[in-house]
């Protein structure tokens, strides 16, 4: 569009898309710069920028003077006991984290089986529920098997040894389909992993697939369906982390990886009834993964307990040269650490909500355990301080 092509009536239909209104001399004053702003938005359009490349500033969201964490200490998980294996395979697909890590490295179920669980549940719900891209089976039955290997020749690598996992499709895998959700990258297949993939393959994670999301990271409607809630499948698992609380609440992994940059593990995680940890911002590397802000994409996991949560963003966590945002601070965790002195925070009621009852009713605990519980009418955020 050149200039002989706007006129002043053609600023003034504009106006009415954004909502705005000039007047008939402040149209005339705009009709001799707009040429020059259209080529310049031409020319910055023609630029094309990959994935991987960062932008010139860093983001650092600690405050200045804000106090170092402790150092890293080992985990202290609750003490709560594993039962044994149950008969039901249905049974052990649905067990938290902690159950299949200690039944696995007693021998008491191998990661192939527990692998061939979750894959013939994938077979049979997956298409229902539209949660999976991409199943990766041969790629998981291999990685179980060396998994039961090494455990054979007396190497445990930890508590994710042997576990399968679903991962969202915004993470890169070397020579598997990685497709954003999008139509447009439907086929793209990158030829390296995503950070996160080479911790928890390290850690002795099992990939099972690659799990749905809503195209570009928003929503639960990706181009080959809409992702649904297992409880109510008239309804989509909100997202954009859908597939991967979808598969993890309907027993199809032992756990999932999500990402957020506003509410996409959080939201479907609370549609889908999940345990969605995430983060604070620099604690997970997002090198690998697809960009969408870079001052507020975060990156952790989807779990059927909180203490999986734990296990892996200790796996997770840690800074990285690929993404300038990530930080090295160390992950601690004590489940038998005293309440006292913690603040919590929780918002009365969410203009049009209805949870103002289960919001104090999930504040119960903490104050019974000596938190000091702040509560707010108007949903403003409060600054509480959290375990390192």
């Amino acid at each position: 569009m050149s200039k002989s092509d706007i006129a002043t009536e053609t600023i003034a239909a504009a106006e009415q898309i954004l909502g705005i209104a000039y007047t008939p001399a402040e149209r005339l004053l705009m009709l001799d710069n707009l040429d020059g702003q259209i080529e310049a938005a031409q020319a910055r359009r023609k630029l094309v920028f990959p994935n991987h490349l960062p932008p010139a500033s860093r983001f650092d969201p600690r405050l200045p003077g804000a106090p170092s964490p402790p150092p890293r200490r080992p985990l202290v998980l609750s003490a709560r006991k594993t039962g044994p294996l149950p008969d039901s395979d249905e049974d052990i697909a649905f067990a938290p984290v902690t159950d299949l890590s200690r039944w696995i490295k007693s021998g008491a179920i191998t990661s192939r089986r527990l692998t061939d669980i979750y894959l013939s549940r994938i077979e049979v719900l997956g298409p229902q529920l539209e949660c999976f891209v991409t199943v990766t089976a041969d790629l998981g039955r291999a990685q179980a098997d060396a998994a039961d290997a090494l455990l054979r020749a007396g190497t445990y690598l930890g508590p994710l040894h042997g576990i399968p996992y679903g991962l969202k499709d915004l993470f890169d895998t070397k020579g598997i389909l990685s497709s954003w959700g999008a139509e447009p990258y439907m086929n793209r297949v990158p030829d390296s992993d995503a950070r996160v993939v080479e911790r928890l393959r390290a850690a002795g994670a099992v990939l099972m697939g690659k799990t749905t999301l809503g195209a570009l990271a928003y929503g639960d409607i990706w181009f080959g369906g809409k992702t649904r809630n297992p409880w109510n499948l008239n309804e989509g698992s909100s997202g954009s982390s859908a597939g991967s609380a979808a598969a993890t609440a309907a027993g199809l992994a032992g756990f999932a990886i999500g990402s957020e940059t506003l509410g996409s593990i959080t939201s479907p995680s609370q549609r889908c009834g999940t345990t969605g940890l995430r983060p604070t911002f620099g604690r997970v590397p997002r090198t690998g993964a697809m960009a969408l802000c870079w001052s507020l994409d975060k990156i952790g996991p989807i779990c059927r307990s909180v203490e999986d949560t734990v296990l892996i963003l200790d796996a997770l966590n840690g800074p990285d040269q690929g993404d300038l945002g990530s930080l090295d601070v160390p992950f601690n965790f004590d489940a038998t650490r005293s309440l006292e002195g913690v603040r919590m925070g929780y918002a009365l009621r969410r203009p049009g909500s209805k949870t103002k009852g289960l919001a104090m009713w999930t504040a119960r605990p903490w104050k019974r355990r000596g938190a000091s519980v702040l509560k707010s009418s108007k949903c403003r955020c409060r600054t509480c301080p959290t375990a390192h």
